[in-house]
């Protein structure tokens, strides 16, 4: 990684390259053609030109020294910002630092910095020594150091965290060093202004020892000096120069002691605030540093156009900062704000595209990652989550190509990898999927997913042995269930193949799957396939989102303790409607219990499956009271329950007043959204047929629940979704499915005349083994082991009494 004096340098040599008339500005035409020339591929119209100089000029307006146009300042500020790529940039214009150097000793100065005053030059001498003792950040005009005190604070300050350095580095390596490089990079903005990005080798500092102790007392005797200056003013300089220090040398918690306390002596100030934030976030403290974020937002809007061009990197942090949280579908809202304000801003596009897919929305998000990528070719991480994104959507083949764009950027690209392999596996490319977890786990040796992946297409390219050994490696990782499972998995195919070699059949030719009308059920606790393939999504759904472990009454408590305004559909009807964001914090409230990155996949789940169907306008605002009654069914809690909730959902919205019955035609349409939902391929056609409200009667609870419990035309499935919730962790044994091979976890299905038996997922796909070929297939259905042995007993006496 170049160092931010190189970076400066480039920068400087691309702004004497177009300050043709050397006036220390550039203006209109001469941004212009900076423009074209760093885009040689791209053929901008006048029109674009025009836009995007617009834009440069208003929000670095601060930098516009008059006719002149834009100063260096102002040029470095935008590479900053992430408005462009200094290294990428400087290649393009076919530059270079070191034949440069000696012409650039003998360039007279511009008219602006040539003087004759011994007292100026004296004055810059300082300048360059200060220059040269600290970072690049200490003599930026807004955000460097301002009093001569506070730079005799920071050269103290170095020399403790040199001294620091070398003993952790002298006592047995106390100092760690960890290397980011293999992940993706959330490309957030971490600085404002002119600042280096953190280290791609993460210091680990040792906390616990005598020479850190030591640190601390001598740091907070520097902080004592700052806070004993003439003025607020310099005791602020003071705090926030220790902080930057503190910050580029990654002790984090300090810089963070030290931003607090300039915010305490500046509370408008936005920089301390933001500085804060950064800290919070990168230890892990999500919420703390989404309320600093929140705080810099308020003033920098509070502060005019003095703070105007910082809004897009507040944006970018604050929505990173919510999507430490989970909240992702938040996090879009401040990504697209900082696009809208700055344009050229490719890491906002880049967070936008890979938070939208976060939430299922793929279009959307191959569009932001596309214009990120176009401009910024070389970022590995939009590539990464575009060819996510295009797997998503089925268009395979590309995404492939994507992949590998990332990967040739960036060789160790853990993410793109790992994807790569899932998008092999998914094609049954098994081999080549098994190339791209051994890479993963080449960069990242403990990647126990990888390990267990890898086994996996072993396993599925005929190479058994080898699958063994990478689960005995991924089992050494972690001592997870799953992979107990795939063992005795693996463990149950060798025996099938033992049995195959004798004169059997083995693998998938093993395998058949019988038409519905031939799968006949036995007694009445036996559930039918298809009903059980139904229920089966809706269970899935349930965990996915884990609304299965939201108590009912959480609904009840939302409606009765946060009131929405009445709002107006585009049709006039009165309606409690609230933007997806919004909801997401009232999710957030009622999945509480979650952490942040399974939140971020039950949001995802019931924007596509729930959203997708209340929202189907695209408006991005969603009816509450409708979102409550379709969530309320699959909740947890007695179903009576559920179900008088999913009506009190229905009274809660503004249309029905009456207090104890509801409009039928909001039943009617209730029942048809609630099939769309959780019976898709039953209950889409059926919505158009209920449109409007020319029926004016009204249903009351008993009534409703009438509606509610019609297997045919309401949600007759829940008595099979309540089965499935109370038994499907429920093992039998050693009893293994005679399809899958995996042991049989919830219902046993077992065939009355052959004695097979099959798992849930297998039954409701219709699989049996191919070596017992019937006219028809009889079973009957076991909620336990229990179950088994009690009816194998009863039948063993019906036997004997037979014989007798």
């Amino acid at each position: 990684m170049a160092t931010r004096g190189t970076r400066s340098e480039k920068v400087r040599r691309i702004f004497n390259q177009f300050d043709a008339n050397r006036d220390g500005g550039l203006n209109r035409e001469e941004m212009a053609s900076l423009v074209g020339a760093v885009n040689p591929r791209v053929k901008f119209s006048d029109e674009q030109i025009n836009a995007i100089l617009d834009e440069v000029f208003r929000t670095y307006g601060e930098f516009i020294d008059g006719d002149k146009g834009l100063t260096y300042e102002g040029l470095l500020r935008t590479y900053d910002d992430g408005a462009g790529d200094v290294d990428r940039d400087f290649d393009a214009l076919g530059l270079d630092l070191a034949a440069d150097a000696a012409a650039a000793a003998k360039e007279p100065l511009p008219p602006s910095e040539a003087s004759s005053s011994s007292i100026v030059d004296e004055r810059m001498a300082v300048e360059t020594q200060k220059k040269q003792r600290t970072a690049a950040w200490a003599v930026s005009p807004n955000h460097g150091i301002v009093f001569d005190d506070t730079w005799k604070i920071v050269d103290d300050l170095e020399l403790l965290v040199k001294r620091l350095k070398i003993k952790q580095s002298k006592e047995g390596g106390k100092l760690k060093n960890e290397n980011f490089d293999a992940y993706s990079d959330a490309g957030w903005s971490r600085e404002l202004g002119p600042s280096a990005e953190i280290s791609e080798k993460r210091v680990f500092w040792e906390e616990s020892g005598h020479d850190y102790a030591v640190f601390l007392k001598e740091l907070g005797a520097l902080r004592a000096r700052a806070d004993g200056a003439r003025s607020r003013e310099e005791a602020f300089d003071g705090h926030m120069a220790i902080g930057r220090v503190l910050y580029e040398h990654q002790l984090f918690k300090e810089a963070l002691v030290s931003f607090k306390r300039a915010c305490e002596l500046q509370p408008v100030d936005v920089r301390p605030h933001f500085r804060a934030g950064n800290c919070l976030y990168v230890l892990g403290r999500f919420k703390e540093a989404k309320e600093e974020f929140l705080l810099a937002l308020e003033a920098a809007e509070a502060g005019g156009n003095q703070w105007a061009y910082l809004l897009p990197q507040i944006y970018v942090n604050l929505g990173i900062a919510l999507e430490g949280e989970g909240m992702v579908l938040s996090a879009c809202e401040y990504y697209r704000e900082a696009a809208i304000l700055c344009p050229t801003h490719f890491r906002a596009l880049k967070l936008l595209g890979s938070a939208l897919f976060g939430v299922g929305e793929y279009r959307a998000a191959v569009k932001a990652l596309e214009e990120a990528i176009f401009m910024k070719p070389d970022y590995a991480d939009a590539h990464c989550d575009l060819a996510s994104a295009l797997h998503a959507m089925g268009e395979d083949e590309r995404a492939i190509e994507v992949f590998q764009k990332a990967i040739d950027l960036k060789p160790g690209h853990v993410d793109a990898l790992y994807n790569l392999g899932g998008l092999y596996m998914d094609l049954g490319r098994f081999q080549r999927a098994s190339e791209m977890y051994t890479r993963v786990l080449a960069v990242w040796p403990n990647h126990w997913r990888a390990q267990l992946n890898k086994a996996v297409s072993l396993l599925g390219a005929g190479e058994t042995e080898e699958a063994k050994r990478a689960l005995k490696e991924a089992l050494k990782m972690t001592n997870r269930v799953e992979l107990h499972d795939a063992i005795s998995h693996l463990k149950q195919l060798q025996k099938k193949k033992t049995k195959a070699s004798n004169g059997g059949v083995s693998g998938e030719a093993s395998i058949v799957i019988i038409e519905p009308s031939k799968f006949k059920v036995v007694g009445e606790r036996t559930t039918g396939r298809q009903e059980l393939a139904t229920a089966l999504q809706i269970r899935a759904l349930q965990r996915v989102t884990r609304l299965s472990r939201c108590s009912v009454e959480l609904l009840k408590k939302e409606m009765s303790e946060h009131d929405v305004p009445v709002s107006y559909s585009g049709g006039g009807v009165p309606e409690k409607s609230i933007r997806k964001p919004n909801l997401e914090q009232i999710l957030h409230r009622l999945l509480s219990f979650l952490k942040p990155e399974t939140f971020q996949g039950a949001v995802k789940a019931i924007n596509e499956r729930i959203l997708s169907v209340l929202d189907e306008n695209g408006s991005g605002r969603v009816d509450l009271g409708m979102f409550y009654a379709i969530l309320a069914p699959i909740c947890s809690g007695p179903p009576d329950r559920r179900k008088r909730i999913a009506f009190d959902a229905l009274l809660w919205r503004p249309m029905n007043e009456d207090g104890a019955n509801i409009k039928k035609i909001d039943a009617t349409i209730y029942i048809k959204l609630l099939r769309a939902v959780y019976l898709p391929s039953q209950g889409v056609s059926e919505l158009m047929e209920v449109r409007g409200d020319s029926d004016t009667s009204m249903v009351s609870f008993s009534e409703f629940l009438v509606m509610f419990d019609d297997p045919d035309w309401g949600f007759g499935i829940m008595p099979t979704l309540l089965k499935l919730e109370t038994g499907d962790r429920n093992r039998h044994g050693s009893t293994v499915c005679s399809v899958c091979r995996y042991p049989v976890i919830g219902s046993r299905f077992k065939e009355t005349k052959s004695h097979f038996s099959l798992c849930n997922q297998c039954y409701s796909e219709g699989k049996v083994p191919s070596s017992f070929k019937q006219d028809e297939y009889r079973f009957k259905e076991y909620g336990s082991e229990g179950e088994a042995m009690k009816d194998k007993c009863m039948c063993f006496n019906l036997q004997s009494r037979d014989e007798k």
